[in-house]
C-alpha cells in the first residue's frame, strides 16, 4: 500500500513543484509591502469604509500598504424591497442594499449596491488593487481613477478603446496602481452613461502631517466630511440621452444629490408627508474641519454651495494645494474637487448647507437644488408629530421639487450615528425655509461662472487668482515647446449619428447642435490605442491640419483626433470657447497629468481663434509664470479662453475631453499621444485584447462544422493523439503535452482508487 502511495506522490511531484515555483515568482513583487486584503460585503455605504485597514492616519516613514477592494457593478433600482418602509420608518432607509436617492424610483448602476459607491481612502504611495466584477446584463464597463496620473501604469487609466478593452459582462478586471497623487479625487465609470446612473465614488489620498503644508489650518480631516455631488435624473442616463438627441427631450436635470441623498416628499391620503433623509455633517463648536467636495456631475450644471452663517476657506483644488483663501460661496464644475476648512465658530444649532444648480439647472429651467444639514454636537431641538402636522400642506409635485419643508421624520426611534447622516435620533432641521430662490449667498465667491482675470476680485475669485503652494517647475518657463489652439462650440451641422443629411425638421427648435473641438468629433477606434498600439494603421490619426480639405466647419467630420508629442516637451494649450451658439460652460479634464492654469479671460459674448491669436501677438494675454494653480479639470469662460501648461513626462495615450457626459460621448474629446511606441511601458502579460472580427475566408465554416461533430470523442482523441482538426500550420511541438496528459490521467485514476 505504501509503495502505491509513493507512486502517486512521485507522479504528482512535478505538478506540486510547478505550483510552488509559480507562487514564489509572483510573491516577489510584493515582498516589501504589507498586504491588506479585505473581503468586502454589501455593507451599507456609510459604515463600510471605516472598517477598511487602509483608512488610517498616515505616518511618516510607514511602509506603503497594498489596499484591496472588490467592486461588483450591476443594474439595480432605487427604493427596492430592501428599503422596506423607507421613509416612513427612517431606519429602513439605511438597510443593506437600500439605495433611496431622492425617493423617486428609477434604474441605476450600483457598485456594491451603493450610490455613491465604496470610498477608497489610502495614504500616498499605497498600492490600490480593485477587482471590478461586471455583473451588468449587457453592458461593458471601465473605471477611471480621476486625478491619478498612472505613471508607469497607463493601462490602468480606465478609458475604453484608449487604454483598455471594456470589461465584459460576467468578467472581472483587476486594476492595480500606486496612489501617487495626494488629495481629493474620485473614481467613476468611463463608459456610456454609467456615471450618470450612479457608478462613482470617492478616492482620497492622504499624507503625513509633517508633509502637509495646511496641517496648521484645521483640527480634523474626517471621512464623515467627504461631500460627493451629482446632478440627478429620474430616468436612466441613456433614456435621457436618447430622448434629447433623437426626439424633443431636454437635457436639464431636476435635482442635485448630496452623498446620494436628496429631498422629495411622499404624500399619503392627501395629508401625511414624509421627507427623504438628507445628508448631515456633525461638528463640535470651537474646532476647524477639513471638508472635501467632489463634483461627479454629468450635465451642464455647475453647483454653487454655501453654508449658512459660515464662511469657507479653500485650501486645495483637484488634489493640489493653494494658498488659503476665504469666501462666502464656492462654485464647482463636473470633475472638479475642492477642499475647504470650516470653522465651527457659531452658536450650537443646525445650519443649512445649500447647493444651487446653475446654467442648465438654473431658474430658467427646473431650479435644481439640494440641502444638507450642518449640526453642532450638543444641540437638540425636539420636534413632535404635532409640530410636523402643522407645517404640512398639500403641494404639487413641482412645488415639492423646489422646496424643503421645515419638517421632521415621523419615526425617530433610531440611535444610529454614522458618517453620512449624523445623529438620526435628532432628525430635525434648521428653522429657516430653504429653497432655490432664497439661497443666493451674497459676498465673495470662488470659481465664479464665466469669469476670468477681468473679474472684480472683491466679488469673484477665479481660478487664475489662486496661488499654488508648489514650487516653480518647468511648466512655468517662458516659452513652451509645443502650442496648440483648441477651439470649440456647438455647431449646426448634419450629424449623421442623429439624422441623415437633408432630414426635414418639423420642429426646428428641437434640432440638436454638435459640440466639437476644432470642428472634429472624436471617433473611437475598435481596439485600445495603448495596449494594441502596434496595430494602429499608418495615417489613422487626424488633426485640424489633416482634414483641411474636408470643409469641416460645414460638414460633419469625425476621426481619431490625436496629437503626437515627444516625451519631456512643454505643452501649452490655448483653449477657446467661441460662444456663438449660446451661453454654456464646459469643464475639461486631462488624463495622465495635472497642468498649470496660467491664464483665463472672458473676452465678450463670443470670440474667434483669430482674435485670440492677435491678442496674444500684442502681448495682451498675461500669463502667470510664478505661482499658477495646478489642476486637472478646468473650465473656459463662454466667449473667452483658458491657457494651461503641462510637461509631457508620462508616455502613453491620454484622453482630453469635456467632462459633461453627453458631450464626451458624442465626440467632444481628443487624445494626446506622448512619446513613441517603444517609450511606453510594456503591455502587461495576458492583458485583454479586442477588435473587429471580419474573416476574409467565408468558406471556412464547412470544415468547422465537420470538426464540431462528436465533441467528446474529439476531445478524448486529442488528449492522446493529434486530432485531424488541429491546425497543421501552428509549428508547435505538442508531444510533451500528450505525455503530461497521460501522466495526469493515470495519477488521477490511481488517487481515486485509493492507491
Amino acid at each position: 500500500m505504501k509503495n502505491k502511495q509513493l507512486v502517486v506522490v512521485l507522479l504528482l511531484l512535478p505538478l506540486i513543484a510547478f505550483n510552488v515555483t509559480f507562487v514564489l515568482s509572483h510573491s516577489n513583487n510584493i515582498q516589501e509591502l504589507e498586504v491588506l486584503k479585505v473581503h468586502q460585503k454589501h455593507y451599507n455605504y456609510k459604515f463600510e469604509e471605516e472598517s477598511h485597514p487602509c483608512t488610517r492616519k498616515c505616518i511618516l516613514g510607514e511602509k506603503p500598504k497594498i489596499c484591496q477592494y472588490n467592486f461588483t457593478i450591476e443594474n439595480y433600482y432605487t427604493m427596492t424591497k430592501a428599503c422596506h418602509a423607507c421613509p416612513k420608518n427612517i431606519t429602513d432607509c439605511f438597510r443593506t442594499d437600500c439605495i433611496f436617492a431622492d425617493g423617486k424610483e428609477r434604474g441605476v448602476v450600483g457598485v456594491n449596491r451603493k450610490i455613491p459607491g465604496p470610498s477608497i481612502e489610502v495614504c500616498q504611495n499605497d498600492i490600490i488593487v480593485v477587482d471590478v466584477k461586471n455583473q451588468m446584463m449587457s453592458e461593458g464597463v471601465t473605471i477611471h481613477w480621476h486625478g491619478q496620473h498612472m505613471l508607469e501604469t497607463p493601462y490602468m487609466d480606465g478609458v475604453p478603446y484608449v487604454t483598455q478593452c471594456p470589461i465584459l459582462p460576467r468578467t472581472t478586471f483587476r486594476y492595480t496602481f500606486k496612489a501617487a497623487q495626494a488629495g481629493t479625487h474620485f473614481w467613476h465609470s468611463h463608459t456610456g452613461m454609467q456615471r450618470t446612473d450612479g457608478c462613482f465614488g470617492p478616492l482620497i489620498v492622504r499624507i503625513p502631517d509633517e508633509e502637509n503644508p495646511h496641517d496648521p489650518q484645521y483640527d480634523f480631516d474626517l471621512s464623515a466630511h467627504i461631500i460627493v455631488l451629482i446632478d440627478w435624473e429620474h430616468v436612466t442616463g441613456i433614456e435621457k440621452f436618447l430622448y434629447h438627441h433623437h426626439s424633443i427631450g431636454d437635457n436639464k436635470p431636476p435635482v442635485i444629490l448630496v452623498n446620494g441623498m436628496g429631498k422629495s416628499a411622499i404624500v399619503e391620503n392627501n395629508k401625511t408627508l414624509y421627507e427623504m433623509p438628507l445628508a448631515r455633517f456633525s461638528v463640535e463648536q470651537g474646532y476647524r474641519y477639513r471638508f472635501r467636495v467632489i463634483n461627479a456631475g454629468f450635465l451642464n450644471c455647475p453647483i454653487e454651495m454655501s453654508v449658512d452663517n459660515h464662511t469657507i476657506k479653500v485650501i486645495s483644488t483637484d488634489g493640489n494645494d493653494v494658498s488659503p483663501i476665504e469666501a462666502d460661496s464656492l462654485v464647482t464644475y463636473a470633475g472638479e474637487r475642492f477642499d475647504f476648512v470650516l470653522s465651527a465658530d457659531q452658536p450650537k444649532a443646525l445650519y443649512w448647507m445649500r447647493f444651487r444648480g446653475l446654467m442648465d439647472c438654473d431658474e430658467r429651467y427646473k431650479k435644481a437644488f439640494q440641502v444638507a444639514v450642518l449640526e453642532y454636537q450638543g444641540y437638540s431641538r425636539k420636534v413632535t408629530g404635532n409640530d410636523v402636522a402643522e407645517n404640512v400642506t398639500e403641494s404639487t409635485d413641482d412645488e415639492l421639487s423646489n422646496n424643503v419643508v421645515d419638517t421632521v421624520f415621523h419615526n425617530n426611534n433610531s440611535n444610529i450615528n454614522n458618517r453620512w447622516f449624523g445623529n438620526l435620533e435628532n432628525d430635525d432641521f434648521p428653522n429657516s425655509i430653504a429653497n432655490y430662490d432664497n439661497s443666493i449667498r451674497e459676498g465673495k465667491q470662488i470659481n465664479s461662472l464665466n469669469w476670468g482675470t477681468e473679474a472684480d476680485t472683491n466679488v469673484h475669485i477665479t481660478i487664475p487668482k489662486l496661488s499654488s503652494v508648489q514650487k516653480w517647475d518647468h511648466r512655468l518657463k517662458l516659452k513652451p515647446d509645443y502650442q496648440f489652439y483648441l477651439a470649440y462650440d456647438f455647431y449646426t451641422i448634419d450629424n449623421k449619428h442623429f439624422y441623415g443629411p437633408g432630414y426635414e425638421f418639423r420642429n426646428v427648435s428641437a434640432r440638436v447642435l454638435t459640440p466639437q473641438i476644432n470642428h472634429i468629433s472624436m471617433k473611437m477606434p475598435n481596439f485600445p490605442l495603448l495596449s494594441q498600439r502596434n496595430e494602429v494603421p499608418k495615417n489613422m490619426f487626424c488633426t485640424e491640419e489633416t482634414v483641411k480639405g474636408e470643409n469641416c466647419s460645414k460638414t460633419y467630420c469625425e476621426c481619431p483626433h490625436v496629437y503626437q508629442i515627444p516625451v519631456n516637451s512643454l505643452v501649452e494649450l490655448i483653449i477657446v470657447d467661441e460662444g456663438f451658439a449660446y451661453n454654456a460652460n464646459h469643464p475639461l479634464h486631462l488624463h495622465g497629468y495635472s497642468f498649470r492654469v496660467v491664464a483665463m479671460e472672458r473676452v465678450g459674448e463670443n470670440v474667434t481663434v483669430a482674435q485670440i491669436k492677435q491678442k496674444d501677438k500684442k502681448g495682451l494675454i498675461k500669463r502667470n509664470l510664478l505661482d499658477a494653480p495646478v489642476k486637472d479639470t478646468v473650465t473656459v469662460p463662454d466667449g473667452g479662453y483658458t491657457v494651461v501648461r503641462f510637461q509631457a513626462t508620462n508616455p502613453g495615450f491620454w484622453m482630453f475631453h469635456c467632462h459633461l457626459e453627453f458631450h464626451a460621448e458624442i465626440g467632444m474629446a481628443l487624445v494626446f499621444k506622448i512619446g513613441e511606441n517603444d517609450e511606453m511601458p510594456p503591455v502587461p502579460e495576458g492583458f485583454p485584447r479586442c477588435g473587429n472580427y471580419i474573416p476574409s475566408n467565408i468558406s471556412w465554416g464547412e470544415k468547422q462544422t465537420e470538426c464540431s461533430r462528436n465533441f467528446i470523442v474529439n476531445q478524448l482523441e486529442t488528449l492522446f493523439f493529434k486530432h485531424s482538426c488541429q491546425s497543421e500550420t501552428s509549428g508547435t511541438d505538442v508531444s510533451h503535452f500528450k505525455y503530461r496528459n497521460v501522466i495526469i490521467v493515470f495519477a488521477t485514476i490511481l488517487a481515486i482508487l485509493g492507491y
